[in-house]
């Protein structure tokens, strides 16, 4: 049997992004001219379940036996997989998605595939060079995730263009309803990971470019066009506001949930009514209940959801909050959970701060509404909800003592309406502390 490392270790070689190819966390194998038998006779454990797959007894790394697919379905599914001791390893590159990622080295060589012999039958290293994404063969067509997984690349690979015979071959694809058969699990796993690139904006329009928007998600596709103020927005465009948040986010380092909640925070600007255009008054709420049938169609998680929802439904008071007074700030600290749930009120600030900082001309600037918030929450923390319980239920003891009040049902009620006057007594204290005198 012959064994050679392919993939994203000879991709990021070449380019340098990972020197050290052994230490590679990613490394895909490919056996050519042996069985499943061959295999486990080596000691490889078989752990493949629609064509055969292999751990390394020690590495434990995946070794897949050469094969070629055949199309016999729509969507992600339909396929057919051949595998023997025939298959050749050129005949196996011809099935992967991009040229790029249809390389490979020798086992000898593996070490250092920069330095190795590439076998490179179509075109990879010239594609690289040229800064390409370019399909192998028609085979592409045959499984529509890679569309979505080219438009990932793009986001990891910013300053890739997608060749013109692809961008048709995928736009062909979306209109013979390819993309209506993938399945949730897949499309959510794509798009998670192209969030989470260099330039998640690259992935999202790619998409747009050849129709897989539209069909995936029409709620982020319908806002390209859509004006808003000019001197909130200079850029005007929602959609590409959409974009430089989604950068913005990338560039701040901010976390899945985040990255999510920023894609879908504007949501609702897609449905306003012509005529009151460019505002978009209530466009928080709409958003909201379109983010709900987003993650309902993906199965988005739960965490990515929670805070979404969150910050489209305030969003916009989070930009006011400068103006807000106590009680009115600790009404939205309450209405974000922050008092219960600090860490995720801290990734909402983050989202925020990405919408606002998301716009032309806008980018380098501060936003001190976090600190304002912060500062109000760590005030409101301060308050002691045992004592103040405590406080309550003497008085109500007392109270029926002298027999002027009813029995004590109505004690949470009271308790909750204690314990939110004493935080907005908190908040009102830690804000004048904060003011100039």
């Amino acid at each position: 049997m012959d064994i050679y490392l392919v993939g994203g270790a000879v991709r990021d070689a070449l380019l340098a992004r990972d020197t050290t190819a052994a230490a590679h966390v990613d490394r895909d194998w490919v056996v050519v001219g042996a069985t499943p038998e061959a295999m486990a006779d080596s000691g490889f454990l078989p752990v493949g379940k629609d064509f055969p797959v292999f751990l390394h007894p020690q590495t434990r790394e995946e070794y897949a036996l050469a094969r070629t697919e055949r199309k016999t379905a729509p969507g992600y599914h339909g396929f057919a997989f051949h595998t023997d001791p025939g298959v050749t390893l050129e005949e196996d590159l011809a099935r992967r998605d991009l040229t790029i990622n249809a390389m490979a080295v020798a086992q000898a060589e593996a070490d250092d595939p920069a330095r190795a012999a590439l076998i490179d039958p179509y075109g990879g290293r010239s594609d690289l060079e040229n800064r390409v994404l370019r399909h192998v063969t028609g085979a592409f067509a045959e499984d529509p995730v890679r569309i979505l997984r080219l438009a990932r690349f793009a986001a990891r690979f910013p300053d890739f263009t997608v060749a013109p015979d692809t961008q048709a071959l995928m736009a062909n694809m979306v209109g013979h309803g390819e993309v209506d058969h993938l399945v949730p699990e897949r499309v959510w796993q794509e798009l998670s990971r192209g969030l989470m690139e260099q330039r998640p904006s690259r992935m999202f329009e790619v998409l747009r470019s050849c129709g897989a928007l539209a069909r995936l998600l029409p709620e982020v596709d319908r806002l390209w066009g859509v004006p808003q103020r000019a001197e909130y927005h200079p850029e005007v465009d929602t959609g590409v506001h959409l974009m430089m948040v989604l950068d913005m986010s990338a560039r701040l380092g901010a976390s899945l949930p985040v990255r999510f909640a920023c894609l879908c925070h504007d949501l609702g600007k897609g449905t306003t009514p012509a005529d009151v255009l460019p505002r978009h008054i209530g466009h928080e709420e709409r958003s909201a209940r379109l983010l709900k049938g987003v993650c309902e169609r993906w199965r988005v998680p739960r965490e990515c959801r929670e805070l979404a929802d969150v910050v489209a439904r305030e969003h916009g008071n989070i930009h006011r909050s400068e103006g807000l007074g106590a009680a009115a700030l600790l009404r939205l600290l309450e209405r974000c959970d922050a008092i219960r749930r600090p860490e995720r009120f801290d990734e909402v600030l983050l989202a925020c701060e990405c919408d606002a900082r998301g716009r032309l001309g806008f980018g380098e600037q501060a936003y001190p509404q976090r600190e304002r918030l912060l500062g109000a929450l760590r005030a409101a923390q301060t308050v002691d909800s045992g004592v103040i319980a405590r406080q309550v239920m003497q008085q109500i003891g007392r109270s029926r003592e002298n027999a002027s009040e009813p029995p004590a049902a109505d004690a949470g009620p009271r308790i909750a309406q204690a314990l939110h006057a004493a935080r907005a007594a908190a908040v009102a204290l830690a804000l004048k502390a904060e003011s100039p005198t």
